[in-house]
């Protein structure tokens, strides 16, 4: 038993393959000799016992699981247009996609496992909404909220019921286009509220570093411009998005479920009663009993008949359409409102962002304030230096090993240091005039 623990994952679980024939897009495997006692010709110590029940991908991957970790179940918060109603569901993958009539790719936006960015889709029975941490689906009759650990998720479930009960008698306003909005206006405020943050942080510490340049400081705007660039980006998505849906009428007349959802059921309910209909008028008419030429209908009779009806289910299309237009008209001003709250949001960041950037050009400046300086200074220590060394030349002539009158000179030497310091003070004041007169220094 500890033996078979010592083995390694890879021999522990081996996965069989199904035998089946080699096709050029899916090359015949190489046979692995099956062995009773372990030890296998061709695999070193054994390892041919532990692939006795098939064979896996090099590394040990797990395909079987890794299909029930992708079509798993998994908790939704289910909100009630009818009786504001909030209940919690264990629902899978392909049980959602049939509910809601959405393809993966579309579920796969709400996954919290991957990372995108904010996203509205109008659906033919769903609005699939991908906003920060609101991730559900909108149908004409309920909202599915994928379940979380984040507050902001239960705070949607619980207004948007307390909405539903506190609706207004002059509010006809469809349920989806309500639970959208409130959607909208969770991501909003939320975004707002992390820029409000970042406004009450960044200009203090902005402040702090013209005043005291630091590494600390330094390192912490970093950070802080990391955290406003990642913001940024999303308010963007966020805001383009809306503007995406403002722009397309087809995009928001997808969106009008409760329209789509009506007239699908009065053309039932329509073709239901025309089959009822022609049923009935087959059964009272008699097949061997003679037809009287004066009880059939005239053509013209016909002709009204057939007029009456294109007639009417013309003017049941037009006033659907003028419904859709109206529609669409309030949830282009729903949107306009957040587009406005949005595009505040991005302004104040946007902004927030030239100030760091006239921080950092106000830095800059400094700094190379201080390079200028410093490189003054080196300038003025070369010079000094280039006169200091003319002593030294001076002390290196006179302290060679030669006989010259100038040592019987009474008071030699002292004239010999003040004409070299005076000669080197000349050619000091020289070079800074010159200097300044290149404009190298400042005057």
């Amino acid at each position: 038993m500890a033996d078979a623990v010592k083995q390694p994952l890879l021999h522990h679980q081996p996965y069989a393959y199904p035998s089946h024939a080699a096709s050029a897009s899916s090359p015949a495997l190489p046979s692995v000799p099956h062995s009773g006692t372990g030890t296998g010709a061709g695999t070193p110590g054994g390892g041919a016992a532990s692939f006795a029940g098939g064979r896996r991908f090099p590394g040990g991957l797990d395909v079987p699981n890794l299909k029930k970790r992708g079509g798993g179940t998994r908790s939704w918060i289910r909100v009630e247009a009818a009786t504001a109603s909030v209940q919690t569901l264990e629902v899978d993958k392909a049980t959602m996609m049939r509910r809601c009539e959405l393809p993966a790719r579309d579920l796969r936006l709400l996954d919290p496992l991957f990372v995108y960015p904010s996203t509205v889709l109008g659906r033919e029975r769903a609005i699939v909404v991908n906003l920060e941490q609101i991730r559900c689906v909108i149908t004409a009759d309920e909202v599915l909220l994928l379940n979380s650990l984040d507050s902001y998720v239960f705070q949607y479930a619980a207004e948007l019921q307390r909405r539903l009960l506190q609706r207004a008698e002059g509010d006809e306003l469809p349920f989806e286009f309500r639970a959208l909005e409130l959607a909208l206006e969770a991501a909003c405020s939320f975004l707002d509220a992390q820029a409000a943050e970042l406004e009450i942080e960044a200009y203090p510490l902005l402040d702090e570093l013209t005043s005291k340049i630091s590494t600390l400081n330094l390192e912490r705007v970093r950070r802080l411009k990391s955290r406003l660039v990642a913001l940024t980006r999303r308010v963007q998505k966020v805001r383009d998005e809306i503007e995406q849906l403002m722009d397309d009428d087809g995009d928001m007349a997808e969106m009008y479920l409760t329209e789509k959802k009506m007239r699908m059921e009065s053309s039932s309910v329509f073709g239901d009663q025309s089959l009822a209909t022609f049923n009935a008028a087959a059964a009272g008419t008699s097949v061997s009993a003679p037809v009287s030429p004066v009880s059939s209908p005239t053509e013209s009779r016909k002709l009204e008949k057939t007029y009456s009806l294109c007639r009417s289910r013309h003017d049941s299309v037009k006033s659907s359409d003028n419904s859709v237009t109206e529609h669409i008209e309030e949830l282009e001003m729903l949107l306009e409102a957040y587009f406005v709250v949005i595009d505040s949001t991005l302004n104040k960041l946007t902004s927030l962002k030239e100030y760091i950037d006239d921080t950092e050009d106000f830095i800059n400046i400094q700094l190379d304030n201080v390079r200028n300086q410093l490189i003054q200074f080196e300038l003025l220590l070369t010079t000094a230096t280039f006169v200091v060394a003319i002593f030294g030349v001076v002390a290196g002539v006179f302290g060679m090993n030669f006989e010259t009158d100038v040592f019987s000179i009474q008071n030699a030497f002292q004239w010999v240091l003040i004409i070299t310091g005076v000669v080197g003070a000349f050619i000091f004041c020289f070079f800074v005039w010159f200097f300044k007169y290149k404009r190298l220094m400042p005057l």
